[in-house]
């Protein structure tokens, strides 16, 4: 059974801490590309992808990593007013991170169904303000639905177990904190409405806004193909639009399999608690680590200039990793060679 555990947290590990890294990459190279670009300015689309790596990064850092010390056996526990506050951030993050994702989906759909394309200083300005404003919409709402923790969360000792969960899938108080309603009836009220609100409505929509986007997709290489055009540039229309569609397809696959698992877990734990709850809530726990980690890797790796920009950096890392192992062996190999040349004289 130990050894079980360790596997189970060595990949966990692996899941968090990568996830970690490709956030922080692809913000990175965001900022980079925005810094060279002439407007520079960040373009909408990637001021979605940083504010969704940015929720999954801080629910990495300040959720995930916690449970990740929790499996191996240290005990870390907050006092009630911090429970209280990280409550509040984990829940919010957590929200904004699905809502976000949706947004970066309807931006893609809305701009291949738009009839007129945005030109000019004024024009991306104006899409600009419109994609901030509904970034601190999405933010500012969230946050306050995420208010009642700073209400209902409590914190506890010992060998607790959750009577009820939350955006949330570990049957083990984090850090010592937990959900405490006045009323078992208000408790399921306020899970339900939490599941529906920031889990399954985002879902749909997401699925129906990815459906409509490939849609257009399949509707606009239709009308590339039968329109005018030399063939080179046909050729790279093409490509890029089948790209997208691959992208598209991916993020979706990805976000529906780990939402769906994350649903069924919370439902079947609050509504059942039978003897599959355990290894459904195990599932669930790995996918939302993986969801957290690495849906923004797969929107960077379907962009283009991105992907190139990931590339090169992973590329001077690899050189900065490997020269000081160059550097040991050249120093390693010297007292050799004088030996040897004092030998000769």
């Amino acid at each position: 059974m130990s050894e079980v555990l360790t596997v189970d947290a060595i990949l966990f590990g692996l899941l968090v801490f990568s996830g970690i890294i490709g956030n922080i990459m692809v913000i990175s190279v965001v900022f980079q590309c925005a810094k060279e670009s002439a407007s520079r300015h960040l373009a909408p689309s990637d001021t979605i992808l940083v504010n969704l790596c940015m929720a999954n990064l801080l629910t990495s850092v300040f959720r995930t990593v916690p449970i990740f010390v929790s499996d191996l056996g240290l005990e870390v526990s907050l006092s009630p007013s911090w429970c209280r506050v990280f409550m509040l951030l984990w829940v919010w993050w957590r929200a904004v991170g699905c809502w976000v994702t949706l947004a970066l989906s309807a931006f893609h759909c809305s701009t291949l169904r738009r009839q007129h394309v945005t030109m000019g200083p004024l024009g991306h300005q104006r899409e600009r303000r419109r994609v901030w404003a509904l970034l601190s919409a999405v933010w500012g709402v969230n946050l306050l639905f995420s208010l009642p923790a700073l209400v209902y969360t409590t914190h506890v000792r010992g060998n607790a177990t959750v009577e009820l969960m939350v955006i949330s899938c570990t049957t083990r108080p984090l850090l010592g904190c937990v959900w405490e309603f006045p009323t078992d009836q208000q408790g399921y009220a306020f899970a339900s409405t939490s599941l529906a609100l920031n889990e399954v409505m985002p879902l749909i929509l997401m699925v129906g806004t990815n459906l409509l986007t490939l849609h257009s997709l399949a509707k606009h290489i239709r009308a590339v193909t039968a329109g005018a055009g030399g063939a080179a540039e046909l050729d790279r229309h093409l490509s890029i639009e089948r790209k997208a569609g691959h992208v598209i397809m991916a993020l979706v696959a990805l976000f529906v399999g780990c939402w769906v698992l994350q649903v069924a877990a919370v439902t079947y734990y609050n509504h059942n608690g039978g003897m599959h709850v355990e290894g459904l809530l195990t599932v669930a726990h790995f996918s939302a680590s993986l969801f957290v980690g690495f849906s923004p890797l797969v929107v960077a790796l379907g962009h283009g200039k991105l992907r190139r920009k990931i590339s090169v950096m992973m590329q001077r890392w690899a050189h900065l990793i490997k020269r000081p192992q160059t550097t040991a062996a050249t120093q390693k190999d010297a007292p050799i060679a004088k030996t040897a040349q004092s030998g000769k004289t």
